[in-house]
């Protein structure tokens, strides 16, 4: 509706030109760009994918807004900038995100915000494992064809909250309360899914159940190579890895059993780089096949020796690869995998 309200007078003029204000530009909005989201999520139909995850035990003469367009709402928010839920209660009488949920700017009001809380809390254990399947499921479907082969990063990354929010945990190490959620992105950067958890590190058993979830059921046939850092190198994800074909390359914390092994390279990088300095620093790599006390078999380590003005700084990693070199596995392989930081910091910025 216009604003009544009668044209505000005596207004100085500006360059010789008369200012008028007037009050009847209709319904305004500042969010245009949700209706170009609106077209990306009619394609990829995310809110309804997730809808048909959640049981919802409402009666059907009662409803005025269907899961789906609630989640369709809150997914529209959170990619314009409005996180909190509070929001809505202004949000839902904006035309624009009326138009981009299928309503006329005058049509009735969009879900408030305790309907949003109401849902955010509604999915129990089942449908938040079938919605993860579900994001794994809109990544596949993005793909014209089966791949050959593909490459996962998994890691866990710190979320601070500043409330009581249900999962959280302090964290000594941040010395903050907050999330680790588990988030998988491909070799190319492309978001898979993310499951949210407190903020502790991820145990083998744990991290064995997401990998059981996550693959093998829509591309049975597709080479996978897992990478991820030491917190993911625990005996049940090697041997789940083993068991089911998945080829897998992981940091591994350092020990002195490890240390041993490299002594000797350690030495003499470190010599070759005090002979010239002015070079810079100096790398070497080598392998060797040993294995936790906790894990079931030898596996092939590899390990990076690098010597400067500090000292040596030697990094180890484990794969099932059975080919390439030591340097090619470390380089340009394992040290590929922070190509999904900005993705991490893109999904935390939401």
């Amino acid at each position: 509706m216009n604003d009544p309200t009668l044209p505000l007078p005596g207004l100085s003029p500006v360059s010789g030109k008369a200012v008028v204000a007037k009050f009847d530009g209709g319904l305004l909005s500042s969010d245009g760009g949700v209706l170009a989201l609106r077209e990306v999520e009619q394609r990829l139909r995310v809110a309804d994918r997730l809808a048909a995850c959640i049981e919802a035990p409402r009666a059907p003469d009662q409803i005025t807004h269907t899961l789906a367009d609630i989640i369709r709402f809150r997914l529209l928010m959170i990619a314009a900038g409005y996180e909190d839920g509070n929001d809505a209660s202004d949000l839902r009488r904006d035309p624009l995100f009326k138009m981009a949920l299928d309503r006329a700017p005058s049509d009735r009001e969009l879900c408030s915000q305790p309907t949003i809380s109401r849902l955010e809390n509604q999915p129990d254990v089942r449908s938040l494992l079938r919605m993860g399947r579900a994001m794994v499921d809109l990544y596949c479907a993005s793909f014209r064809q089966v791949p050959k082969r593909i490459v996962l990063d998994i890691d866990d990354t710190f979320d601070a909250v500043h409330g009581g929010q249900q999962l959280r945990l302090f964290n000594a190490h941040y010395d903050e309360y907050g999330f680790q959620p588990i988030v998988v992105f491909d070799g190319e950067g492309r978001f898979v899914t993310a499951v949210l958890r407190p903020a502790k590190r991820p145990k083998g058993t744990e991290v064995r159940a997401l990998l059981r979830r996550l693959l093998r059921a829509n591309w049975p046939n597709t080479e996978i190579l897992l990478r991820a850092d030491s917190h993911y190198c625990g005996p049940e994800v090697l041997d789940w890895c083993r068991a089911n074909g998945v080829d897998f390359i992981f940091g591994v914390a350092p020990t002195s059993t490890l240390h041993r092994h490299v002594e000797r390279l350690e030495a003499s990088t470190l010599a070759r780089y005090a002979t010239a300095p002015q070079a810079g620093k100096v790398r070497r790599y080598t392998e060797v096949y040993d294995g936790a006390a906790s894990w079931s078999r030898v596996e092939r380590i590899i390990a990076r020796v690098e010597a400067g003005a500090e000292g040596t700084d030697t990094r180890f990693i484990v794969t099932s690869l059975p080919s390439r070199n030591a340097r090619v596995l470390y380089q340009d392989i394992y040290c590929r995998r922070g190509g999904h930081l900005p993705g991490i910091m893109r999904l935390k910025s939401y």
